[in-house]
């Protein structure tokens, strides 16, 4: 017995799938940089996605180090430095991505990102832009008036030792 499907069901199944698979403006994001907003509603599930992703393909690391070492180095050497190189990035890679799922709830921190590229997975700098953008803090007027003040030595010390010194007279320049 042949089964056959009507036009009306196969529309309404396309139509189904399209509207549960359509992505909010927010989904158009990469997820490393989802993960690294400092908007919560886009953090959360950036850190989430972010940290899935590094979790299921963690092994990837020690395949691609292992074979560019080897192609760029000597065979045996290449290869033994590209696979301990593919080790320590998958290790990195999975530690990163079990912190993302584990603290993605934490307002305001945004995890150990990892590069998104396999080739390098210590270059975060190419990967989220984010994390350059960091700004230190102004300094403020009371910051400046209480830090302590060192006198440096100078290369030639006058010697002092024969005349007493003024009170807020210091044996060393600054």
């Amino acid at each position: 017995m042949k089964r056959t499907v009507s036009f009306g069901k196969l529309a309404l199944a396309v139509v189904c799938a399209m509207a549960f698979t359509a992505q909010p403006a927010s989904a158009r994001m990469r997820v490393h940089d989802m993960a690294e907003s400092p908007a919560y509603k886009q953090k959360a599930p950036g850190m989430v996605g972010r940290g899935l992703l590094n979790g299921i393909t963690f092994f990837v690391d020690t395949i691609v180090d292992t074979i560019t070492d080897t192609r760029s180095g000597p065979p045996v050497i290449g290869t033994l430095a590209g696979f301990g190189r593919g080790i320590g990035c998958s290790a990195l890679r999975l530690g990163s991505g079990a912190v993302d799922i584990v603290t993605f709830w934490v307002p305001g921190f945004n995890g150990f990102p990892v590069s998104d590229s396999y080739y390098n997975c210590l270059d975060v700098s190419m990967s989220t832009p984010a994390a350059t953008s960091y700004q230190a803090p102004a300094e403020s007027p009371v910051m400046l008036e209480s830090a302590p003040s060192y006198a440096t030595p100078t290369e030639t010390a006058p010697d002092t030792s024969s005349t007493p010194l003024e009170p807020g007279q210091r044996k060393y320049s600054k």
